[in-house]
């Protein structure tokens, strides 16, 4: 499928920090799929959808909440009745700035390329969502009234998955903080699920169900924090930082990375290390 490119520049005047929307999708089956240089994020105010990329098509239903990150070829179709949805364009620039203010937003904006984050809200959620939308539709397109509308709805997100990690069953928990050590989850997935003594299918679905993840997700993530320290702290080469995590295969290591971070490995050593052990 075709793929045409979307840029903020083109959206936000200058001065727009987000544009606001509110759209009837079309049921015709899309003939590209798009990418962008900005955030996005959008609900199903009512009826169903098909979110289309590359690799996935993910069906939504009213009161779906999505988060999409830069660089992710994609597409929306209607299905059956009439379906409304809300949608955010966000400024890119404002975005990582709140993440490098409340790391507690990067799960819901990852990096360039990453899966569409997908969160469901119930009625009650939904009203309070669609009160404020309202304002935030009525407000000046600024940075302060984009951080009125968002902090307090990341700050609800990340409560309830804070509830459900403390929900889970102590085996997993206990699991989970040997996972930290680097000999563990150099294993990947099987390495988690061992530590666990259950059944993989057991393990995947109880994960599923306490924190949205897959054992893989919640296994490469600890990978990529910690390849992301070895190449802010040391002078480790790419190749050994991958292979101490158990990845062999250095192109899947670079795409797991750029999807975490939004750069690659060397770009991002690069950033970080830049002007510390000799600034000029």
């Amino acid at each position: 499928m075709l793929t045409t490119s979307l840029r903020q520049a083109d959206i936000l005047s200058k001065g727009e920090d987000y544009h606001f929307s509110r759209s009837v999708l079309s049921r015709t089956r899309p003939k590209a799929l798009h990418d962008q240089d900005y955030y996005e994020l959008f609900w199903l105010h009512n009826g169903r959808a098909r979110l289309v990329t590359e690799a996935t098509r993910m069906a939504l239903s009213e009161g779906d909440l999505v988060f999409i990150s830069p660089g992710l070829p994609h597409a929306l179709q209607g299905q059956g009745e009439e379906s409304h949805i809300v949608n955010l364009i966000l400024r890119r620039r404002r975005v990582r700035e709140l993440v490098d203010r409340f790391p507690e937003v990067s799960p819901y904006f990852p990096g360039a390329g990453s899966i569409p984050v997908q969160v469901r809200r119930d009625i009650r959620q939904m009203a309070q969502l669609s009160t404020a939308a309202k304002t935030l539709e009525a407000s000046p397109r600024t940075a302060l009234f984009l951080e009125a509308f968002l902090l307090p709805l990341i700050a609800g997100l990340a409560l309830e998955a804070r509830e459900k990690t403390e929900a889970m069953p102590l085996w997993l928990s206990e699991a989970l903080v040997r996972l930290e050590d680097p000999s563990v989850f150099r294993d990947g997935a099987a390495g988690l699920v061992a530590q666990c003594g259950k059944a993989h299918a057991h393990v995947a679905r109880t994960m599923q169900s306490c924190l949205g993840q897959t054992p893989s997700d919640y296994v490469n993530k600890l990978r990529m924090d910690y390849a992301a320290r070895r190449l802010k702290g040391t002078p480790d080469s790419l190749s050994e930082i991958a292979t101490d995590i158990g990845l062999q295969n250095m192109s899947h290591f670079h795409r797991l990375f750029r999807a975490r971070f939004g750069m690659t490995p060397r770009q991002y050593r690069v950033k970080h290390q830049k002007g510390v052990v000799q600034p000029v």
